[in-house]
C-alpha cells in the first residue's frame, strides 16, 4: 500500500511536471522589441467574447471552390504554420504590436481549390460579425488566419480559435472567432461596412 501511494504520488509530480514544461509562456519582446501585452482591457466586440466548444468546431471553407472543407482545430494546427509581427490598428486610434503565429490564407484556399472567378473572401464569426477582404489582397499580401498571440493560444477574448491578421488594414476587418470563410465572385458589405465603414479598411498613413 505504501508503495503504491508513493508510485501514485510520483505520477502526480511527473504530470505536474509536464504540464508545466508545456504550458505557453507569453512572448513579451521579439527581436529586440517590445510586443504588446497579450492581456487587454477593452472589447470592441458586438456581443462580447465568444465561448467556441473545440470539440465541435469545425472551420467551413466553402463557395465558389471545387473542394469544399470542413476542417477540425486539430487539422487546422497540423498545416505548415507562419509567424509574424503585425501591428492591429483600431479606426478608434489605438493600436497593438503583435507575435502572431497561424497558417497562411492560400494554404487553405488550395485545399479548397477556388474557382477562377473568385473576387472576395467573406469571414464569418461565432457571435454573427462578418467582414469581407478582396481575394488579390490575400494573395498579393499572404494574409494569415492566427491561433496564437506572443507564444498564446487564442482565448475567448482574444478571438479562439482562430482570427484574420488582415496586415494594413484596420481592426474591423480583422475578424474574430472564425467559422466559416466563403469565397464569393461578388463584393460583400460587412457587419461596420453596412453601417458606413470603408469596405477597403486601408490604413491612413
Amino acid at each position: 500500500m505504501k508503495c503504491f501511494t508513493k508510485i501514485s504520488f510520483l505520477v502526480v509530480l511527473l504530470g505536474m511536471f509536464s504540464a508545466q514544461a508545456f504550458a505557453q509562456v507569453e512572448i513579451h519582446k521579439y527581436e529586440g522589441k517590445a510586443l504588446s501585452p497579450y492581456n487587454r482591457q477593452y472589447d470592441n466586440s458586438i456581443k462580447g467574447p465568444q465561448t467556441v466548444d473545440i470539440d465541435k468546431y469545425k472551420l467551413l471553407i466553402n463557395g465558389k471552390v471545387k473542394r469544399p472543407q470542413s476542417l477540425t482545430y486539430n487539422e487546422i494546427l497540423g498545416l505548415h504554420s507562419v509567424t509574424r509581427v503585425v501591428t492591429l490598428h483600431c479606426i478608434e486610434g489605438w493600436s497593438e504590436y503583435l507575435l502572431f503565429k497561424g497558417v497562411r490564407l492560400v494554404d487553405l484556399f488550395k485545399k479548397a481549390n477556388p474557382d477562377k472567378e473568385v473576387q472576395t473572401v467573406i469571414f464569418y464569426a461565432a457571435d454573427g460579425y462578418s467582414s469581407s477582404l478582396e481575394y488579390k489582397f490575400i494573395v498579393k499580401n499572404d494574409i494569415m488566419i492566427a491561433y496564437e498571440i506572443n507564444g498564446k493560444r487564442l482565448d475567448s477574448e482574444r478571438g479562439f480559435p482562430l482570427q484574420v491578421v488582415a496586415e494594413s488594414k484596420y481592426g474591423y476587418k480583422w475578424v474574430k472567432w472564425v467559422t466559416h470563410i466563403e469565397l464569393s465572385d461578388k463584393p460583400y458589405i460587412g457587419y461596420w461596412e453596412k453601417q458606413g465603414y470603408d469596405n477597403e479598411a486601408d490604413i491612413l498613413k
